[in-house]
């Protein structure tokens, strides 16, 4: 007898993230230690005036962040960007785009593991930090090998920990600032304004931008888990529309409760401003509470990088842009290879910090990822220009997510991330940096340019039957993208 009924392939990744946890990945995947430490090297550069830093750059993310939303929401799809490059440009792009995020992503999984075995050795001198990182690397490997969903709980409750400490320290900042909490005079306008708003000019303010644009990189992370969302495209839609708003008041808002708290110049700003500024209200173990929060971070942003830069390189290799090991996956729709290989990064940094105690290799790894993210969102600005120029009038009035102004307030986002770049190229401590990113760049981008003539080759050689491209696979319909 024929069974006709077919069960689901085990093949494909499984819908389990709900809103919610969507929601809360997308704030988790940006709120890390580039806010609460990383923030105090950009504060004592430019001063007050970082304020416009930070404002100007999530206001450029807000818009980005919109214009990959249209593609989200149209075509929800776990290689998100990437699978929308190559629709929009041929696999040359697709390549490029995801062989630069998964590179970020699994340099900074090492960094994280790092940071983290650090912040653990300070409380436990006795653990070596090697061992810390170790533990670190094995418990989100082994959680992200478990299921979509085990990540999702995970950083749901990461997240959740970030949202309710920076909440709690806008409310403490502001009763400071005010002069309602005991023992503590209101400072005024005084930090603001004593030796000037831009003390420095506005050079450094311009340059800031940098290590204010890595720390708002991971908001894009929410379309990639969408591909294993209940209900992807309104899951997204929700959580773009809001999930920007709250970034920005809660970079912006703490950023000036530090400013106005404390000096721009105080010298324990640049290590830790959140504690620093905590200190100075008499808030008891204000270090060794920071430093937990930031532990938090840390573990979120390797866990989310963990699941980002696996689930790109599984859809790269189901458009068969990298080996098809990487997009095979379990019962249970988990790309285990994908994972292991995302992984890989973090358990090298391990063997790194036990074998070698320079970090000379590690330092040169983390400059060629410095300005990627800037290339990324240079694609995903170039590919919503190109793909809904392709669209026709009423195939783009049923988008349910538009880009605004198009294609004018694009365009001006693509100036300002190229002009961006064209800045960091006349500062002598960006220049190393950047020239590693781009020598990245470079690579991946002929990379690319392989793959798209190996592609025309292969498709110029076999016989022509009529038969369509097949999609990467995916847990969802796919909507039509406009390409």
């Amino acid at each position: 007898m024929i069974n006709n009924s077919t069960p689901p392939s085990p093949r494909a990744l499984k819908p389990v993230l709900s809103t919610r946890q969507l929601s809360m990945i997308a704030i988790g995947g940006v709120i890390g230690a580039g806010l609460f430490v990383g923030s105090g090297t950009a504060i004592s550069a430019a001063g007050p005036a970082v304020l416009l830093a930070y404002i100007g750059v999530g206001a450029v993310v807000f818009l980005i962040m919109r214009m990959l939303a249209e593609l989200a929401v149209a075509s929800p799809d776990s290689g998100s960007f990437a699978t929308y490059a190559t629709r929009a440009f041929g696999p040359w792009a697709g390549v490029t785009v995801s062989s630069l995020y998964t590179y970020s992503w699994v340099v900074v999984i090492g960094f994280e593991a790092t940071a983290g075995a650090a912040i653990v050795h300070g409380f436990f001198p006795t653990v070596a930090p090697w061992a810390a990182a170790l533990v670190f690397m094995l418990a989100f490997t082994l959680t992200n090998l478990v299921s979509a969903r085990a990540f999702g709980q995970f950083e749901f409750w990461f997240a959740l920990i970030k949202v309710v400490a920076i909440c709690a320290f806008l409310v403490i900042g502001a009763l400071g600032i005010s002069g309602a909490l005991p023992g503590t005079d209101a400072p005024g306008l005084a930090n603001l304004t004593a030796h000037g708003f831009a003390p420095h000019g506005w050079q450094p303010v311009w340059l800031a931008c940098l290590v204010v644009f890595f720390s708002f990189f991971g908001a894009e992370s929410v379309t990639i888990a969408a591909g294993e969302a209940k209900q992807p495209a309104a899951a997204v839609r929700r959580a773009m529309r809001s999930v920007i708003v709250r970034i920005m008041i809660f970079y912006v808002g703490s950023v000036a409760v530090v400013v106005t708290l404390i000096p721009y110049d105080a010298k324990d700003i640049a290590a830790g401003p959140y504690g620093a500024a905590l200190a100075r209200l008499g808030v008891p173990h204000a270090t060794a509470i920071v430093d937990v929060i930031v532990l938090t971070a840390v573990l979120s942003l390797l866990n989310s990088g963990m699941y980002s830069s696996s689930r790109m390189m599984f859809a790269a290799a189901r458009r068969g842009e990298l080996p098809a090991a990487l997009g095979r996956v379990t019962a249970r729709g988990v790309p285990v290879n994908a994972v292991l290989a995302a992984s890989s990064g973090g358990f090298l940094t391990v063997v790194a910090d036990y074998f070698f105690p320079t970090d000379s290799v590690f330092l040169f790894l983390l400059q060629s990822s410095g300005t990627i993210g800037v290339a990324v969102y240079l694609f995903i600005a170039a590919t919503q220009i190109q793909t809904r120029r392709r669209m026709g009038a009423v195939e783009a009035e049923k988008l349910t997510v538009r880009m605004w102004g198009f294609p004018y307030l694009p365009a001006l986002v693509v100036l300002i991330l190229i002009g961006i770049v064209t800045g960091l190229a006349f500062d002598p401590g960006s220049q190393r940096s950047l020239l590693l990113s781009g020598l990245a760049t470079a690579v991946a981008l002929i990379a690319g340019v392989i793959k798209q003539l190996r592609s025309a080759s292969g498709a110029a050689k076999r016989p022509e039957t009529g038969a369509l491209p097949t999609e990467p696979e995916s847990p969802h319909p796919q909507a039509p993208a406009g390409a």
